[in-house]
């Protein structure tokens, strides 16, 4: 005990130096503390929420989400119609402005749709192949033609990585520049400056269309990986506000009089990534025996303080089509390790990858080494920067790793079309694949009917957790802690931080 809380000490020292009391204590810049850094600017070659949760902020969509996370509402569309076929979108583009100035048209939004769907870095152009053509009749008409109907196509063009960029400016940076540093801004801020491995610095966008709502100078995303750090900068004044709040430290953080801790609503689920082309993790029978070697309930309890709650489904409690009665593999480490033998897997040794830093994950970790070894399964527990995670996972190098997923738009077919459908992706770096399923995510994504599209989602949950893509653990709300300074720092369902609104005082 000595020695950790030694280790904490010099570890909140050199945060303190790091995050520089002149930026923190500027009026009107909110400083805000997350684990990881950004990745990249350019919202096509992203699906991670610390880059997702920063361009909600930086670009604005055609078409949002409300506050409660519940309802699509104008963006940079101000209106728009639907031809009787379903197949022709026409959107009336707002006055607005990017940061430069320079009118935010039709033209822009065109090159953005367009570019999510051909660009060859772009992670998500599967869900836009339905686009035909994207066309501006002129500067203020936005005319789109799918090739066949789609039921989720106007909660996409919610999803931050379709933001409407500024033609123009990219293509005059040029796109690794302007993933570096993004020119013309569509949202309420811009960026001033990123100071990798460190911090976003931003700064109110003047000619934002709805710059009279925006009440801060600033604000400072800044980069503190340890989760204890984190908490203590904001207990000490250093931070205005801290996300993710370990769930260990909920009740001591709301006994302070100085910090309002915010348990809001979420759609987060926290899984067991599988690598299904590493050896024996390929074949289904051993992917079952590992969801039958974890006890999930254990998890919950130790890990999550009684604020999680057993994951059944990729999708999230409380989301369109979640099935409340999927399957849930039973906690057997007996059968588990005689279906491993079986299976011809009997010595089965796995390579975690963990994020350092991470209280919960770190945890979770030593519980599953725990568990699995009841199999008769090696764990080899490998603690890496969250910012090496990623690019570990996309590479493959990895058999198994927790991470969590919180979706981005109302429809379902955001995350199944991610993790089930998906060719650019590898399904979130599973490397899963069934013809079966991804026929069926297609199929769900063109039927109006929505009963029929419940029924498809039905069969989807329990195709994928038959093939165990991944193992579901739990899902648990957003926990964020800030200064009493501080109002309306508030993150909606789908993750979005209305900092707009946000007021330091």
């Amino acid at each position: 005990m000595t020695s950790k809380w030694k280790t904490i000490s010099v570890a909140t020292v050199l945060a303190m130096l790091s995050l520089g009391s002149s930026l923190a204590e500027a009026a009107g810049v909110l400083t805000i503390g997350r684990r990881e850094d950004s990745t990249t600017f350019d919202p096509i070659k992203t699906a991670q929420n610390v880059d997702n949760w920063v361009f909600s902020n930086v670009f604005d969509v055609l078409v949002r989400v409300d506050k409660t996370g519940t309802k699509l509402e104008p963006g940079l569309a101000e209106s728009w119609t639907i031809s009787d076929d379903g197949l022709t979108y026409t959107f009336t583009m707002r006055d607005a402005k990017f940061s430069d100035g320079s009118p935010i048209t039709a033209g822009d939004a065109a090159f953005s749709l367009l570019r999510i769907r051909d660009n060859e870095g772009s992670l998500w152009s599967d869900s836009y192949k339905v686009v035909e053509t994207a066309e501006a009749a002129d500067d203020k008409t936005l005319v789109v033609k799918l090739k066949t109907p789609s039921a989720p196509f106007l909660s996409t063009l919610a999803l931050p990585n379709v933001s409407v960029l500024s033609k123009k400016g990219l293509e005059s940076a040029g796109e690794e520049a302007f993933a570096e540093m993004p020119i013309a801004s569509s949202g309420a801020f811009t960026v001033k400056e990123w100071r990798r491995g460190d911090r976003v610095i931003l700064e109110k966008n003047p000619n934002f269309w709805q710059a009279d709502r925006v009440k801060l100078d600033g604000v400072e995303w800044i980069s503190v990986p340890d989760d204890n750090t984190r908490m203590l900068n904001v207990q000490a004044g250093e931070l205005d506000t801290a996300i993710f709040v370990p769930f260990s430290r909920v009740e001591e953080l709301k006994k302070d009089p100085n910090l309002a801790v915010h348990i809001d609503t979420s759609t987060r689920e926290d899984h067991l990534l599988i690598n299904h082309e590493r050896g024996a993790l390929a074949k289904k029978e051993v992917r079952q025996a590992l969801d039958m070697a974890i006890d999930k309930k254990a998890i919950v309890d130790t890990v999550t303080f009684g604020l999680g709650e057993v994951a059944n489904s990729y999708i999230p409690k409380g989301s369109l089509y979640h099935y409340a009665d999927n399957y849930q593999y039973p906690y057997d480490p007996a059968k588990a390790k005689a279906m491993l033998a079986e299976a011809g897997a009997a010595d089965l040794s796995l390579d975690y990858i963990v994020n350092a830093g991470s209280e919960v994950d770190e945890q979770i970790a030593v519980l599953l080494q725990q568990q699995l070894a009841k199999a008769g399964i090696t764990v080899n527990l490998q603690k890496v920067d969250p910012s090496q995670s990623w690019d570990m996972l996309v590479a493959g190098d990895y058999d198994i790793s927790v991470m969590y997923w919180t979706n981005d738009i109302l429809d379902a077919d955001q995350k199944t079309t991610f993790v089930l459908g998906h060719d650019t992706n590898m399904n979130y770096m599973t490397r899963y694949k069934s013809d079966t399923v991804k026929d069926m995510v297609a199929a769900a994504r063109l039927e109006l009917d929505a009963a029929k599209r419940e029924a498809l989602y039905i069969e989807i949950q329990k195709a994928a957790k038959d093939d165990v893509h991944w193992i579901d653990l739990y899902y648990s709300p957003y926990i964020n802690v800030s200064r009493k300074t501080v109002e309306n720092f508030y993150q909606n369902p789908l993750g979005r931080f209305f900092l707009e609104d946000t007021v330091k005082n």
